[in-house]
């Protein structure tokens, strides 16, 4: 039991040093690129996106602000939108100035 427990407190040293590496590794990080930094291919799905035409619909009892996307000629620019939107529900932002969160959503999905 002893020696079961001591390597067990070994791998939780080990993966906690590793956390602090990765902690300090991501500090490092810019949290802000330019447009210019990004690949030729996410600029184009950037350029899809401030294009895309977007129905807002603000649901008061659920408290959230829906951010409709109309999909784009492209099913490939299409996914990654779909992930970029995935991305944004995550943080769970608030809209400004309201109480209402911020969904985004791609079409009727």
């Amino acid at each position: 039991f002893v020696r079961h427990k001591a390597a067990l407190q070994e791998e939780i040293e080990t993966l906690q040093h590793e956390l602090e590496t990765l902690k300090a590794r991501r500090k490092q990080t810019p949290h802000h690129i330019t447009v210019d930094e990004l690949p030729e291919e996410a600029r184009r799905v950037l350029r899809a996106l401030y294009t895309t035409e977007a129905d807002l619909g603000p649901d008061p009892d659920a408290r959230t602000l829906t951010g409709r996307l109309h999909h784009c000629a492209n099913a490939a620019t299409d996914r990654v939108i779909e992930k970029l939107c995935e991305e944004l529900n995550a943080t769970e932002t608030i809209f400004p100035r309201t109480n209402l969160r911020l969904v985004m959503k791609l079409g009727s999905t």
